[in-house]
C-alpha cells in the first residue's frame, strides 16, 4: 500500500493512526534471490512485490550534498572475485562480486590538513550542484502529496570517507581544528543548499547516514556528538525545521549510549534498530515515547531460524504501546542469507495478521531506508 504525505506525517506524529505501517527496509542480501529461487519462490516474491508491503509516496531533492563535482570512476582491475576502482572521490575501492554491494576503501584522499586544504573546494556551494528542472520537478511532488525529503551528509560518515574510520575516530582527539573546520565546510554548504531548496519547497523530512556504530557500541561518543557533530545537525534541522517534522538518522549498530545527545541535536527517528547489536525498539519506545520515531527493528534473524522465533519476536514488537504510532514495522535490515522462502512468507502472513492488516494485499513494495 502507497502511503501520501499527509497520512504519514500523521501516522508517525501519532496525530492519527487508523493503521500500522508494515515494510520491508532493503530488501533481500546478494545472493538470497538464487536461494529463494531454488526453493521454488515465485519471481514477484524474489522482487518483494508478491507481500504488498507499505510505502510512502517520496521525493528527494536532486542536488549533489557533498563531494562535488565527482570524479569519473575507472576501473583499474576487474577480475572473476572483485572489481577494483578509482571511484567519485578519487579512493582505490574494491567490490567482492557476488557477495557484497558496497565496495570497500583501500586508500583515502585525505591524510593531512594540506589533503584537505587541497579536497575543500569540492564542497563548495554551486547553483550546478542542482539538476536542471529540480525545483519544478519537487513542486510538481508536493502537488501530487509526495513526502519531499532532503539529504546532508554525515557529520562522521563524511569525514569516514575522507579520511578512513580509524584516522576520523582519532582525529576528534589529535587534530580537532581539522574537523572543525571539516564539519565548518559542511555546515556552510548545508545553509546554501537547504536555503535555496526551502526557497521554492517545504522539506518534510531530512536525512542523513552515519554508520558510526558497532555491535559494541557507538564509534563516537555522547562528548564528540555534544561538541561537534550535534551542532551540525542542528544547523542543518534549523534551515527546515518550520515545515520539516522528520529528521531521519540511518545507522547500524548499537546507538543507545548517544541516543540522548542525538535528541538533543534534533534528531527524531532512526532506523534500523539492530536487536543483534542491542538495540530494543520496545525498551526505547518505554524510554522516549512519542519523542523518537521509530523504524525497522525486528530481528532480521527470526524468519532464518524457527516459526516459535518469528511469533515471539513478533509478539514482542508489535505490542500494544508500540502501535500508537511512530514506528514503521520492519526487519532490522536485509534479509540474510540462508532465509527459507517459507519461513519468511509465515513472518509477512504473522506480522500482517498481529498488525490487524489484511492477509491478502495487492502487490507492492519500495525500498523504505530514505
Amino acid at each position: 500500500m502507497e502511503w501520501l504525505r499527509d497520512a504519514y506525517l500523521d501516522y508517525m506524529s501519532g496525530r492519527k493512526v487508523d493503521r500500522m505501517l508494515f515494510v520491508e527496509l532493503f530488501g533481500p542480501l546478494v545472493g538470497l534471490d538464487e536461494e529463494w529461487r531454488i526453493q521454488g519462490a515465485s519471481e514477484d516474491e524474489i522482487a518483494m512485490t508478491a507481500f504488498g508491503f507499505d510505502h510512502v509516496r517520496r521525493s528527494g531533492i536532486q542536488v549533489a550534498s557533498g563531494y562535488w563535482p565527482a570524479d569519473e570512476e575507472v576501473v583499474l582491475e576487474d577480475t572473476d572475485e572483485s572489481l577494483i576502482v578509482r571511484d567519485r572521490m578519487g579512493r582505490r575501492v574494491k567490490l567482492p562480486k557476488g557477495r557484497a554491494t558496497i565496495p570497500l576503501p583501500l586508500d583515502f584522499p585525505v591524510k593531512s590538513e594540506a589533503d584537505w586544504a587541497r579536497i575543500k573546494p569540492r564542497y563548495s556551494f554551486d547553483e550546478a550542484r542542482f539538476t536542471n528542472g529540480w525545483a519544478e520537478r519537487a513542486r510538481e511532488a508536493r502537488a501530487t502529496d509526495s513526502l519531499i525529503v532532503a539529504h546532508i551528509v554525515g557529520g562522521y560518515d563524511e569525514i569516514r570517507e575522507l579520511m578512513g574510520d580509524e584516522e576520523a575516530c582519532v582525529s576528534f582527539y589529535s587534530q580537532p581544528d581539522l574537523v572543525r573546520d571539516m564539519l565548518e565546510t559542511f555546515t556552510e554548504l548545508n545553509r546554501r543548499v537547504l536555503s535555496t531548496v526551502m526557497a521554492e519547497v517545504a522539506v518534510d523530512q531530512l536525512s542523513v547516514h552515519e554508520d558510526y556504530a558497532g555491535k559494541s557500541g557507538p564509534l563516537v561518543g555522547p562528548n564528540i556528538i555534544d561538541e561537534f557533530i550535534g551542532p551540525y545537525y542542528r544547523a542543518a534541522w534549523d534551515e527546515v525545521e518550520r515545515t520539516a517534522e522528520i529528521f531521519q538518522l540511518d545507522s547500524d549498530g548499537n546507538i543507545n549510549p548517544i541516543v540522548d545527545s542525538l535528541l538533543d541535536a534534533g534528531i527524531n527517528s532512526v532506523l534500523p534498530n539492530e536487536p543483534a547489536a542491542g538495540m530494543d525498539i520496545v525498551a526505547m519506545r518505554k524510554q522516549y515515547g512519542d519523542r523518537l520515531k521509530l523504524v525497522g527493528g525486528i530481528d532480521k534473524f527470526a524468519p532464518r531460524t524457527s516459526r516459535e522465533a518469528i511469533d515471539a519476536e513478533l509478539d514482542y514488537k508489535t505490542q500494544p504501546i508500540m502501535r500508537e504510532g511512530g514506528v514503521v514495522f520492519g526487519l532490522d535490515h536485509r534479509i540474510p542469507n540462508g532465509t527459507p522462502i517459507d519461513l519468511y512468507r509465515y513472518y509477512v502472513a504473522g506480522a500482517r495478521e498481529k498488525l490487524g492488516l489484511e492477509p491478502d494485499p495487492q502487490p507492492d513494495w519500495a525500498r523504505m531506508a530514505f
